[in-house]
């Protein structure tokens, strides 16, 4: 091929590379595919080293972003991933939040303005994959949200990926995750979730079986010690950690190459024969 297998995820925040890529990147790194990770927000609106919220006294913006940032970057050596690009916006907080009215937030900045940015670095790497969020960023955030629409606007203007994908989490696993936790007697905190919240299961395209990296999975998602909510899941107990970390799935949003309808791999289609 005229350029290396390249796989590219695009991301809104540290610490969401891994749940939904994070088995993907690892495969992929491991069987020579180049990878690269785009965040594009620094983290300013997570917990604070003494568990201040954000707009909570003692919360410091600047040094939760460098806190993220670290963790963000041995996360990335864990998963593999050879090129670690950061678009270094401001966080937007979560739908709602006073963060949301910040001028300089990143779901405020321009698409206009953010999407070149991306696509200088699609065209420099030359993705056959790029993985980004769904329409709705997976549950509404607004800046998971303006990842997508970036992402899309940076793939049109360069031109450069075959395929592209939306991360997603079907319904039916949504279901079985209950049950299970149900059965386990784990008990939740109330999620902050839509009702209707997964993708319906008739739209998945693409299953791929990370189960061989489950434990970089883990180990990337412990590095991320700041985000307290995203770590609850590795108490979980083990039969509910391998539903979590051993699949990851998506919909196939476009292909330029000859691709069947339901696939294990991101790049069928784009291997040498």
């Amino acid at each position: 091929m005229e350029h290396p297998l390249t796989l590219m995820a695009v991301h809104a925040h540290p610490d969401d590379e891994v749940i939904g890529t994070g088995g993907v990147l690892a495969r992929y790194a491991a069987e020579g595919v180049r990878t690269v990770l785009v965040t594009c927000t620094n983290g300013e609106q997570g917990d604070d080293e003494n568990g201040a919220k954000p707009g909570e006294p003692g919360h410091d913006a600047d040094r939760v972003a460098r806190r993220r940032l670290a963790e963000l970057k041995e996360s990335a050596d864990l998963l593999g991933v050879r090129d670690l690009e950061l678009l270094g916006y401001r966080d937007s907080g979560m739908a709602g939040w006073p963060a949301n009215e910040h001028p300089e937030a990143f779901a405020n900045v321009p698409v206009e303005v953010a999407a070149p940015r991306l696509a200088a670095l699609m065209e420099r790497y030359r993705p056959q994959v790029v993985v980004t969020y769904d329409e709705n960023g997976g549950y509404g955030h607004p800046d998971h949200i303006q990842a997508h629409r970036v992402a899309m606007a940076a793939a049109e203007l360069s031109g450069v990926p075959d395929k592209l994908y939306y991360t997603a989490v079907p319904r039916s696993g949504v279901a079985r995750l209950a049950e299970l936790m149900k059965t386990s007697g784990v008990d939740l905190p109330e999620p902050d979730l839509p009702d209707d919240f997964g993708t319906p299961d008739e739209l998945i395209t693409s299953v791929v079986d990370v189960t061989p990296y489950a434990g970089r999975k883990r180990k990337a998602l412990q590095v991320h010690a700041s985000q307290g909510d995203s770590i609850f899941l590795l108490s979980l107990p083990e039969e509910i950690q391998e539903v979590i970390f051993g699949t990851e799935t998506f919909v196939r949003r476009s292909t330029r190459v000859p691709a069947p309808d339901h696939e294990d791999d991101l790049f069928a289609g784009l291997r040498p024969s």
